[in-house]
């Protein structure tokens, strides 16, 4: 099949691990031949050009920056990205027939383009439901419900879902979500299609206290790590009060890894307050940062208290590849942590209570049998339910006959 995939992720190559690229490249495996569009922010100075292989294509587009900006930038840069979208692949793919168009939120905004291609080659659409927008930025205050902005968004959110032969969602929590918030939509094309990655195919051995030395690491302490984005969504305010509450304990250690618009709030944070046992550390490129992964001892994950809609973290999947536990601060809507706890291999509470959370702390610095277990659970449970074989099962058993 001819395959399009559209995206606001950064793709240069498939080559790179990630959700689509791990993806994507199992799609090529089995002969299918992937034609993505991504975008190419303005902060890069490029213009929109064609990336040809023989099994694939990347088409580059030249976009506002639409990730880590400013609200302004970002907002009119997702209105305009339909547009920009529909002149490039009128331009680059104008003569290529799709059996398939695969597309993940967010944006919501690219109905218009799905619509056309859709209806003109007779695709397929699978939507893979990333986030629930504009939901998501009501719940964090970036949007008032009664706004002109809302309205026209939930419009388009709606007709996406309409377009959509098919919903792919991470977890259960978000197909019940979906379903209850948008009963137009058949329960029967809505399903669970978690994030998944490609597992290293060979083991890879490193150095664990050449690593730690190597960031100035402790190499006896509970290494806790955060890696991601510094954004609202994470509800980063907590966060600090953990590092605050623990500032006086040498058995744990804590890693900021990331960057985003929350970040120099927090870089401010550790300037003025200068903590022993965390470091912030900027966005590291993908192969130092699993590198260092490799070398912590627990994986951490926050989201804002005030989410009603139902986040599931793609970071997760790095953690338990890992063997490592993961302890989530989050709202009460996701089933992220009630999956992790029910299946042996994390621990949860609500974003706020620090009680709690230091108390699940203590608990995982001190036990190192529990923690070993705890990641064997997780790298069982991700074996078995978060691969790219499993998601491609998922997507391909509604196209058999194309």
């Amino acid at each position: 099949m001819n395959i399009l995939f559209l995206t606001v992720s950064r793709i240069d190559n498939l080559e790179k691990r990630g959700i689509y690229t791990d993806l994507l490249r199992h799609f090529i495996e089995k002969d299918h031949k992937i034609y993505v569009v991504s975008p190419l922010e303005r902060r890069f100075g490029t213009n929109t050009h064609l990336i040809e292989n023989k099994d694939h294509s990347i088409l580059k587009v030249k976009t506002l920056n639409i990730q880590k900006t400013n609200i302004i930038e970002k907002g009119i840069g997702t209105v305009l990205l339909e547009y920009q979208y529909e002149k490039a692949i009128n331009r680059y793919f104008n003569n290529i027939k799709f059996d398939l168009i695969l597309y993940s939120t967010p944006p919501i905004t690219l109905t218009r383009i799905i619509g056309k291609i859709k209806y003109r080659d007779k695709s397929k659409t699978y939507l893979l439901l990333k986030d629930i927008f504009p939901q998501n930025a009501v719940d964090i205050g970036l949007m008032s419900k009664s706004g002109l902005l809302y309205k026209s968004f939930r419009r388009k959110e709606k007709k996406l879902y309409q377009l959509s032969d098919y919903i792919g969602c991470m977890s259960q929590a978000n197909v019940d979500y979906l379903l209850k918030h948008n009963p137009d939509i058949k329960a029967k094309k809505v399903e669970i299609c978690p994030n998944s990655i490609e597992l290293e195919r060979e083991p890879i051995e490193i150095n664990k206290t050449t690593l730690k030395n190597k960031y100035n690491i402790p190499t006896e302490a509970t290494v806790f790590i955060y890696g991601g984005n510094l954004g609202k969504p994470q509800g980063l305010d907590f966060l600090l009060k953990v590092l605050d509450s623990n500032s006086n304990k040498r058995d744990r250690y804590f890693l900021i890894v990331g960057s985003g618009t929350e970040y120099s709030k927090i870089a401010k944070w550790f300037e003025t307050n200068k903590p022993v046992n965390a470091q912030l550390i900027s966005a590291l490129p993908k192969n130092e940062y699993d590198e260092l992964v490799r070398s912590c001892d627990v994986g951490l994950i926050f989201l804002d208290p005030r989410f009603t809609i139902p986040n599931y973290p793609s970071r997760l999947l790095s953690y338990m590849e890992n063997k490592m536990p993961v302890l989530l601060a989050t709202d009460v809507n996701t089933d992220i942590g009630l999956i992790a706890y029910e299946n042996g291999y994390g621990f949860w509470c609500k974003n706020g209570d620090l009680d709690k959370y230091n108390s699940l702390l203590d608990t995982l610095s001190t036990d190192n049998d529990l923690r070993t277990q705890l990641g064997e659970n997780g790298y069982k449970y991700l074996k078995e339910n978060y691969t790219v074989e499993k998601s491609y099962e998922i997507i391909m058993k509604h196209f058999d006959n194309v």
